[in-house]
């Protein structure tokens, strides 16, 4: 079955200043949908209006058709990975990957420098191995939508085709919705591609379309 989670009529002021006006995207499982946007856009702010822990001044989201008021207590429906870290830095990889009911081994496989980090806390890694082990575990979580916000950050090139590799695969099972600056990254592996722009969000097909918005330059 496909799922099918949807955001429309979203208006976002601060300070009487619009944010986001009428704004529409749609998430669907067995895809990878890629938001991309100028820095100040409010892509952020419309991921934690989706997450719903930003509370815009209207908003819609439904999934399969039926409306969700806080889709983020529902951990079963969304995922969410902010750009600054959120597993408390105390905490062991034993204790993460037991928690989110995830094979340490399949990781350490996968990425082999962290053979001898099992009973490391979270806070004692470098920048990048942090953010990729709080990439991975949402990556790999049995939610059914996962909302990455810079997943890409401080990760090498090595580990940026790495974690790519990990959400195609993963899409099988769930929908992604993902926004990083690298916006190459996001378009080469999305299935659909949504530009913020303007105060709204556009469904754009090609590099055209993209530059016809004022994100890049015509080639």
């Amino acid at each position: 079955m496909i799922n099918k989670l949807e955001i429309d009529s979203v208006q976002l002021q601060f300070n009487s200043k619009t944010i986001l006006s009428d704004v529409y995207l749609k998430c669907e499982t067995g895809k990878i949908t890629g938001l991309i946007g100028r820095n100040g856009t409010g892509k952020t702010s419309l991921i934690r209006i989706i997450y719903g822990t930003l509370i815009p001044n209207h908003k819609s989201i439904r999934l399969n058709e039926q409306n969700i008021q806080t889709p983020y207590k529902r951990e079963e429906l969304i995922s969410y990975l902010p750009q600054s870290n959120y597993i408390p830095k105390q905490l062991r990889l034993k204790r993460i990957f037991s928690d989110f009911e995830l094979e340490y081994s399949f990781f350490e496989s996968y990425f082999t420098d962290f053979k001898t980090k099992y009973n490391s806390t979270i806070n004692q890694l470098s920048g990048g191995q942090r953010r990729l082990v709080e990439s991975y575990v949402l990556i790999k979580s049995n939610s059914k939508f996962v909302l990455l916000d810079e997943p890409f950050s401080h990760l090498t090139p090595l580990l940026i085709e790495s974690i790519k590799e990990l959400i195609i695969e993963e899409k099988v099972n769930k929908g992604f919705l993902i926004t990083d600056h690298l916006y190459n990254h996001i378009v080469g592996i999305n299935d659909d591609l949504y530009l913020l722009a303007n105060q709204k969000t556009h469904l754009v097909k090609n590099m055209q379309e993209i530059a016809s918005l004022g994100y890049i330059k015509e080639e």
